[in-house]
């Protein structure tokens, strides 16, 4: 993975098409080094989560191109690379497991940094329906749910309150020993990854580890997805 971060490093400093133009060789290498590890995380997870048996690479892999006809950034070119690896596919609507490459980079002007490697579980924007949906699960099954978090808190990650609304949903009981979580938008189990994890020579052994520990979330979450999905 060591040219994938020195490709993407340099692409956050040349974002144009005249660079990547003469940088295309070196890019279909990290598209084919990258597919090929996708190739390992699905056959991987699939064996403790047999939801997401049968996916193609293409199915959960992305374009590096940008679509910018509504965006005010006219940056062509995605700066990370991401594998999703959900039942049905990327576009599915339903929660999986997400890989995400993208190189720390330090502004000198502001001192601060973005970016940053890491593996997310759950649901990211769901639908109203679905996010209603899975609501209710957290609201009935909450005591599992927390199993579920706990379990995948030994293997690093932590549940993500970036998103989250200030009261509680209409319709939702504030008396609930649950009802933090009834508060949030985007449904994701987070952990960070270094440079030196992410170029290690047991990734796949190590992340498909992490993504096990989470695999109950998962299916606890995609149940109440089908829910939703059956109800329409």
């Amino acid at each position: 993975m060591e040219h994938v971060i020195a490709f993407l490093r340099e692409l956050y400093r040349n974002n144009d098409r005249a660079w990547f133009a003469a940088h295309k060789e070196e890019y279909l290498r990290v598209k084919a080094t990258v597919e090929r590890f996708a190739a390992e995380l699905i056959d991987g997870i699939a064996a403790f989560d047999d939801s997401v048996r049968g996916l193609g690479v293409n199915d959960c892999t992305y374009r590096i191109y940008r679509d910018t006809r509504f965006s005010p950034d006219k940056r062509p070119y995605k700066q990370h690379i991401g594998i999703f690896i959900c039942p049905g596919g990327k576009k599915s609507g339903r929660s999986g497991y997400y890989f995400h490459i993208e190189p720390r980079h330090s502004d000198s002007e502001t001192d601060s940094a973005t970016g940053g490697h890491f593996l997310v579980t759950g649901l990211y924007r769901p639908e109203p329906r679905v996010l209603h949906s899975v609501r209710e699960e957290m609201l009935y099954n909450g005591a599992q749910l927390e199993e579920n978090i706990a379990r995948a808190a030994r293997e690093g990650f932590t549940l993500s309150r970036e998103n989250q609304l200030k009261r509680q949903p209409l319709g939702f009981p504030t008396d609930t020993p649950y009802a933090s979580y009834l508060r949030l938008r985007d449904v994701l189990l987070e952990r960070p990854l270094s440079d030196a994890e992410l170029t290690a020579p047991d990734l796949t052994t190590r992340t498909l580890a992490a993504f096990a520990s989470t695999a109950g979330f998962c299916r606890q979450l995609n149940r109440a997805v089908e829910y939703a999905l059956e109800e329409e």
